[in-house]
């Protein structure tokens, strides 16, 4: 059985990501700020904050004591919802925004390296976003760690060229976790896919890049938005 590593994996695409890899047969293990439960036996979850450098540690560490190898990390955890003018934040807001996207995804993949030693194979995915590169006013924080996420992606891609790890980064457009069918007959129209994304459109992707036979997809940074950052929008 092979096993996950899923940071943020509470709510939102971290959970449908856990349920997702467990539904497969992977063994997952998961952490998040926020507290939850899964009935799955295959599913271990802990409580825990990804900026508790010693606590991550000893997460990965447990488990490679109690259970074997880590095969897969998904760096998932992450603030997605700040949103402030720029005269606004705060700059222990913005740090908090940085440590916990961009230094948590670090702090977990030198982690899960020390980890997957083992391991025969390993896959790293790490969940950016397309505010990484198309934006709107006020997302200064959230668009800066995205980006930081894509260029580590490209970088830990070449610095372990040598393993059997692989780096990959899926960014997300508008993917709806929520009421989906409260949605706009706009808000999918608008796409050129015809519909907003799904929590199933992310973890389909990431099970193709966890396979083993997906080795020669690496330093790939797969957009996943129904072809929005494709279009060109003029205000009329």
């Amino acid at each position: 059985m092979k096993r996950v590593v899923i940071s943020g994996g509470a709510n939102g695409i971290g959970r449908a990501l856990v349920l997702g890899f467990a539904k497969e047969g992977y063994e997952v293990f998961t952490f998040d700020v926020a507290s939850t439960t899964f009935e799955e036996e295959n599913i271990h979850f802990e409580r825990i904050d990804i900026n508790n450098d010693r606590a991550i540690h000893n997460f990965f560490v447990t488990i490679a004591n109690d259970y074997g190898p880590i095969h897969v990390l998904i760096n998932n955890a992450a603030i997605s919802k700040f949103n402030k003018p720029i005269n606004r934040i705060r700059m222990e807001e913005f740090d908090d925004v940085i440590s916990t996207n961009l230094r948590g995804a670090f702090l977990c993949s030198k982690e899960f390296i020390s980890a997957n030693f083992e391991a025969g194979f390993g896959r790293i995915i790490n969940i950016a976003s397309t505010r990484f590169h198309q934006n709107e006013k006020g997302w200064e924080a959230y668009g800066a760690s995205k980006g930081g996420l894509v260029s580590l992606t490209n970088t830990m891609c070449v610095s372990l060229s040598n393993s059997k790890i692989t780096v990959n980064c899926i960014s997300p457009g508008w993917i709806e976790c929520n009421d989906y069918e409260s949605l706009r007959e706009i808000d999918h129209s608008q796409h050129p896919s015809g519909r907003v994304g799904k929590p199933s459109d992310i973890v389909n992707a990431c099970l193709f890049l966890a396979k083993e036979e997906s080795d020669f997809i690496n330093g790939a940074n797969l957009i996943i938005d129904g072809g929005m950052t494709k279009k060109m929008i003029y205000e009329e």
